[in-house]
């Protein structure tokens, strides 16, 4: 069975599926089989897709239009389709730089080999950069991480909440973009400022 998907960015009626959906049903692709997102493709929730992967069986193939329709990265789209090539089922892009990707035959196996080896390419690249980077930081003397994210203004907002007595640590944190040990160390359990955060705050 052959099985569609179709995505574009905004729901606002400036991006429409029209182009997509035509040239999967030309791909033999029945209407029924359809699936769709109106969502960015960095979106990790796009529930039509997972619609669409749970729906996929045995011997199905996934179709899309472009290869940039189904992944939000190279690493991401790899993963996928080995995903789906582990459960016996195939892939093939329509048209633009991925229509060479067709798991059906050996030569479209055989392009998407070197999509593979270049998203793991990049993995390895981003890491040796990284260990670089740190590496060349201790030697500076500073310590690798990110820098804290904690402002005035997060701080002031922390403390009111924590205050109120009923705040749920975990989504505080979540909210304000910092870790549970960075809040702490700025504010205690009952909202009370601690070292850091009369430092923060200019309080001796």
């Amino acid at each position: 069975m052959l099985i569609g998907y179709m995505r574009v960015s905004k729901s606002d009626g400036s991006q429409v599926l029209d182009l997509q959906r035509d040239a999967l049903l030309q791909a033999g692709v029945l209407a029924e089989n359809l699936y769709h997102d109106f969502a960015s493709g960095k979106n990790d929730e796009r529930q039509g897709l997972e619609a669409c992967l749970k729906a996929l069986r045995v011997g199905d193939t996934l179709i899309v239009w472009k290869l940039d329709r189904l992944g939000r990265n190279l690493r991401h789209l790899v993963n996928t389709v080995h995903e789906l090539s582990s459960k016996d089922i195939y892939f093939k892009v329509l048209t633009g730089q991925g229509a060479s990707i067709d798991t059906t035959t050996p030569q479209g196996k055989l392009v998407f080999g070197i999509f593979a080896a270049l998203a793991e390419f990049e993995r390895d690249l981003i890491s040796e950069r990284t260990k670089a980077g740190l590496a060349s930081a201790r030697s500076r003397g500073r310590k690798g991480g990110a820098p804290y994210k904690m402002t005035a203004a997060k701080l002031q907002l922390l403390q009111a909440a924590m205050k109120q007595g009923k705040t749920h640590v975990s989504d505080l944190s979540k909210e304000l973009g910092i870790t549970r040990q960075t809040l702490y160390r700025y504010v205690s359990p009952e909202g009370e400022l601690r070292k850091d955060g009369q430092k923060l705050l200019n309080i001796t």
